[in-house]
């Protein structure tokens, strides 16, 4: 029996411009088909009906997708007046009406009670779980979903465009777990009338901006003519924000072991002076640097009592 394949050794952050009409793991189960990677996974799931951004981790890049996952996002996105949904956007089925439309100098008045930290109630159309399953799943079959309100960050929220009296283009920078619809869905509520989401682009997650971004026609291309290293964004790219320690070979030796290394006084009070408040996965990640060998990403360690101790080992 011919031994089954175990996939490629491909490392780095492939950034896929999401197709329409796709889930996210749709869209990766067709970059894993066209790759074969040994480990894929992607950071920050979007709705089918939305494009963009969907920063995929290919290897030893899935040990930083938490660290993707805590970036900023920024969206932009359109408001289709006059009718709301149960999904909250296009996908759904009508669930209300109304003849009044916003206009502009309304509209831009309610936007700052958006802003800054925010209770947010999570759309029933969501991969929030519910006593073990899906809230997805609940809504459609039938059964009432009742999401807690939980705190957001949105930076900014900006009125781009109004197309016509029945649509308006907005952007927002905001922080994980910010939902579009349910913005809509609120700032619908506070001016009056009814709105869904007609269009929604992402055009960035942590480090990773659309025009980073590839389509999957064009990873195809890459795949023919062997030039995939083209389309590939180091391991490295997700950690933008961490301090970089280099490392001498002895030392990455010992890192790659899961053995602490001694940091030199200066080295150990720069690192302190570039850290700031952060947190990955509800950890404490202000004492953490990365470790690099000449260009190669070595581990992420914990900058502790005048050593850096290894947390996440890179075997590259």
């Amino acid at each position: 029996m011919a031994r089954k394949r175990k996939g490629v050794d491909i490392h780095g952050w492939l950034i896929l411009d999401k197709p329409f009409d796709m889930t996210s793991n749709e869209a990766l189960g067709k970059v894993k088909r066209l790759l074969n990677p040994k480990k894929a996974g992607h950071a920050g799931t979007l709705d089918p009906l939305a494009t963009g951004v969907l920063p995929i981790a290919l290897g030893e890049a899935t040990k930083t997708s938490a660290f993707a996952m805590e970036g900023e996002k920024v969206y932009r996105f359109t408001v289709k007046w006059g009718a709301s949904t149960d999904t909250l956007d296009a996908e759904g089925e009508i669930v209300a009406r109304s003849d009044k439309r916003p206009g502009r100098e309304e509209i831009e008045q309610a936007l700052p009670a958006f802003i800054g930290e925010i209770e947010q109630v999570p759309p029933a159309y969501s991969a929030i779980k519910v006593d073990g399953a899906r809230a997805y799943d609940l809504a459609r079959a039938g059964e009432t979903v009742e999401l807690e309100a939980r705190i957001i960050r949105i930076d900014a929220l900006e009125l781009c465009d109004m197309p016509s009296a029945d649509e308006a283009v907005f952007e927002m920078t905001c922080g994980k777990g910010s939902y579009v619809r349910a913005v809509v869905r609120d700032l619908a509520a506070a001016l009056g009338c009814e709105g869904h989401v007609g269009a929604l682009r992402r055009l960035q997650v942590g480090p990773f901006d659309v025009e980073d971004a590839i389509g999957l026609e064009v990873l195809e291309q890459f795949v023919h003519k062997g030039a995939l290293a083209d389309g590939i964004l180091p391991v490295e790219t997700a950690l933008d924000d961490i301090p970089a320690l280099a490392v001498t070979g002895e030392e990455a030796a010992r890192l790659k072991q899961g053995r602490a290394i001694v940091l030199l006084p200066h080295v150990a009070q720069e690192l302190r002076e570039l850290r700031r408040p952060r947190t990955v996965s509800g950890e404490d990640a202000s004492r953490l640097a990365l470790a690099m060998c000449g260009d190669l990403a070595v581990a992420i360690g914990e900058v502790r009592a005048g050593r850096l101790q290894p947390v996440r080992v890179f075997q590259m």
